[in-house]
C-alpha cells in the first residue's frame, strides 16, 4: 500500500487528557519510516507517503507508536489518497449542505460496519440527512453537531469504530493528500 495516505486520530486534542503536539506527531510518523509527513490543524490529521516495501497495518503501527512513545491512546483510521478522493467526489449531500462546518464525514475504521448504519438510512432525520458512501457516512446537521440526534445515534452505534471530520477539514485533507512534500 504505497502512496499518499491520511491518518485520522480519534479524540486527539479534545479535552485535556489527549493532547499531542502536532510537531511530535509528525516526528513520530516520520520515525516509523513514512515520508512527506504533514499535519493539518491541531486535531490529529496526518498526511504522509508510504514508501515501497512498507508492510503491516499502518493504523495499528501509528496507534502503537503513539501509545508507546507519547503515552496517549487513540484509535487511528487510515485512508489512501484515492479513498479520500472518492469520499470527496461522491458526497451526495453537497446540494443541501450550505455550511461545511455542519456537514460531517464519519470514516469507518472497519468498512463492514457500514451494514450497521443501513437501518439508520430508513429513519426520518429531517431536517438532518444521512447518506452512506463506500467507507463513510455523510451527515448533514443544520442545527449543529453537538445537538444532532443523527450524530449521537452514529456515535452510540459505532463508538470508537468511527471518527468524524467536518467537510471543511475533509476538503483541506484532500488537497494536502494530493501534494507530497
Amino acid at each position: 500500500m504505497t502512496g499518499r495516505h491520511v491518518a485520522l486520530l480519534r479524540g486527539i486534542n479534545v479535552g485535556r487528557a489527549k493532547r499531542i503536539a502536532m510537531a511530535d506527531l509528525r516526528a513520530l510518523v516520520g520515525r516509523l519510516g513514512y515520508l512527506d509527513v504533514r499535519t493539518l490543524l491541531n486535531s490529529g490529521n496526518v498526511v504522509f507517503t508510504v514508501p515501497r516495501g512498507s508492510r503491516g497495518d499502518i493504523g495499528a503501527r501509528i496507534e502503537r507508536a503513539i501509545a508507546d512513545k507519547i503515552g496517549v491512546s487513540s484509535r487511528v483510521t487510515v485512508l489512501t489518497a484515492e479513498e479520500l478522493a472518492v469520499v470527496v467526489n461522491d458526497n451526495p449531500l453537497l446540494e443541501i449542505a450550505d455550511n461545511p462546518s455542519r456537514l460531517l464525514v464519519s470514516v469507518l475504521a472497519d468498512p463492514a460496519d457500514k451494514a450497521l448504519l443501513k437501518p439508520l438510512t430508513r429513519q426520518a432525520w429531517t431536517p438532518e440527512a444521512l447518506a452512506l458512501g463506500t467507507r463513510v457516512s455523510y451527515l448533514w446537521c443544520p442545527r449543529g453537531i453537538l445537538e444532532s440526534p443523527l450524530a449521537t445515534a452514529i456515535a452510540k452505534l459505532l463508538g470508537d469504530g468511527v471518527t468524524s471530520r467536518n467537510w471543511a477539514t475533509i476538503a483541506k485533507l484532500h488537497v494536502l493528500a494530493g501534494k507530497p512534500g
